[in-house]
């Protein structure tokens, strides 16, 4: 990769390994996309979802991209009464990210972030770098020092 997103230059800044992987060879955008396009089990690779909370407040949540956030697991897990997925068009403005680019690292301003405890099973994840076209690899417990993160069951 010929520049580095914000989010490499962050774990750089914190000494954190990770692998980066791209898969600019294809339009993939959603996360099975993704997963195909990198030749990984689609339980390994992350997507961040951001959501707004009954009472205004933003929130994150990682899961497999095989998988669909459920919202009343993902609104107890924060303590609201409801969640639901922010319009695609907020994104940019809220996070710093597009659609397909969205990184739970570095975002404009930090959000709380809960991720599915699936990621238990796994040796190491995948999540956007922060641009379409680029994934970060991480053991999970490197992200816990880079992030506040929070895991607890949030899927169907």
């Amino acid at each position: 990769m010929d520049q580095k997103t914000n989010v490499m230059r962050y774990l750089d800044k914190l000494n954190i390994s990770y692998k980066i992987h791209a898969y600019t060879e294809t339009n993939a955008i959603g996360g099975m996309d993704v997963a195909f396009a990198l030749n990984k089990n689609p339980s390994q690779v992350f997507k961040t979802l951001v959501t707004i909370g009954k009472s205004k407040k933003h929130y994150v949540f990682m899961i497999p991209v095989n998988r669909e956030l459920d919202l009343k697991k993902a609104a107890a897990s924060v303590d609201e009464k409801s969640v639901e997925m922010i319009k695609s068009k907020d994104l940019l403005q809220l996070t710093g990210y597009i659609h397909g680019g969205c990184s739970p690292l570095c975002m404009k301003r930090p959000l709380k972030t809960m991720i599915d405890s699936s990621v238990e099973s796994q040796k190491t994840i995948f999540f956007s770098a922060g641009k379409v076209g680029y994934q970060i690899e991480i053991e999970f417990t490197d992200l816990q020092k880079a992030m506040d993160i929070k895991m607890t069951a949030l899927v169907m």
